[in-house]
């Protein structure tokens, strides 16, 4: 049969790459279909941590899961090396999340706090006043009062994992299909059809990875799969001399030197665009936290959507009314790229479920009695 393979993955964005890239790694054999660049791409505005901390908070099988991956980072790293020669550029040296008030401090102090004592005091961080943050990131400004610092904390450049992604997925024999749109998965035999932009593909297992298209995609196989857009939007700034040993929620110095600058989280529905006050806001405590960041020019600003699920959390689920169909969606793909490839893969490719992957079915969305925050 013509476009026939073991698995069809929706989605060439990181979240899908990874998967697709650890099942051909499990020996099967594997297409992507992969919308092209008039989707909304998630991945195109990834801020590039590898972040743990603060993560996990009322959901500690995410913190679990989370660090679980973080820990796996530098086997992928490695893997990808060896299989595309494209470095990532990951480093794991801990990382920064910045308090401008007391009040901001003592709150980031009991969030962190929460999440280890759910884990049983196995959460490496520190509280740190200004006088110690000065003196392991000296550039940092006045105005910031503290900081939590945790060991587990990095960061990788993420236009370069994507690439190595899709060059390890064709290396390794994947079929990457541009241009299409899935549209409609039936049953077809013990497998499925998808049909996309007319043509149809045939596969014994499916895997939604198709980021804000999943919602839609979801239904079709019986998984409740609510995610919705939430929009972030990125500064970068020329390349300056290295001032900065360390990633930070807010802002971060690339391998080449360029100064990424971030952080917000706005329901704005399918806008992608770049607000002047939302630009403002990310320069203005940028330069509160480095004050010499006033003198750097900006090149560069977008916005991009996040795929976010009602609780902020990840949906792992194979389908119960279609076996063999799965989603998998997150707003983590940097972070969750060594978990996609390590351990979802071999899961869909037959493996047993990692411990702890119960958690995050879509199911737990149709608890009509709990109210979901983004708790991520």
């Amino acid at each position: 049969m013509t476009n026939s393979s073991d698995v069809l993955v929706i989605g060439g964005g990181l979240v899908g790459a990874a998967v697709a890239y650890g099942l051909a790694r499990e020996g099967l054999g594997v297409r992507v279909l992969d919308e092209g660049d008039d989707a909304f791409r998630a991945s195109r505005g990834n801020f590039g941590l590898v972040w743990v901390q603060g993560k996990g908070c009322g959901m500690s099988p995410y913190a679990t899961w989370t660090r679980g991956s973080a820990s796996r980072w530098p086997s992928l790293r490695d893997q990808l090396l060896s299989d595309t020669d494209i470095d990532v550029q990951l480093q794991q040296p801990g990382g920064f999340h910045f308090c401008f008030s007391e009040a901001e401090w003592r709150e980031r102090g009991a969030r962190l706090a929460a999440i280890r004592a759910d884990l049983n005091g196995d959460y490496p961080f520190e509280m740190l006043d200004h006088a110690e943050v000065k003196r392991r990131v000296p550039g940092i400004g006045p105005q910031v009062f503290g900081a939590s610092y945790s060991p587990m904390d990095g960061h990788a450049n993420p236009l370069k994992l994507l690439r190595a992604l899709h060059a390890a997925c064709r290396r390794r024999g994947v079929h990457m299909t541009g241009g299409v749109r899935a549209q409609r998965i039936e049953r077809s035999g013990s497998g499925f059809a998808v049909d996309a932009t007319g043509q149809r593909f045939h596969a014994a297992r499916v895997v939604l990875a198709a980021g804000l298209g999943n919602r839609a995609l979801a239904q079709q196989v019986g998984i409740h799969a609510p995610v919705a857009p939430n929009r972030g939007q990125v500064l970068i700034a020329e390349r300056v001399a290295h001032f900065l040993d360390y990633p930070t929620t807010y802002v971060r110095q690339t391998g080449e030197g360029t100064v990424q600058l971030g952080d917000s989280m706005e329901d704005v529905g399918f806008d992608d665009g770049v607000t002047a006050d939302v630009v403002s806001h990310i320069a203005w405590r940028g330069v509160r936290s480095f004050p010499a960041l006033a003198e750097v020019k900006l090149v560069r600003a977008w916005g991009a959507l996040r795929v976010l699920s009602p609780d902020g959390f990840p949906i792992y689920q194979e389908s119960a009314s279609c076996p063999g169909a799965y989603v998998v969606t997150c707003h983590s793909g940097v972070t969750l790229a060594a978990a996609h490839v390590l351990r979802i893969a071999p899961w869909i490719g037959g493996a047993a479920a990692p411990a702890g992957l119960e958690h995050f079915s879509g199911e737990r969305f149709l608890q009509t009695d709990k109210v979901f925050t983004h708790g991520h």
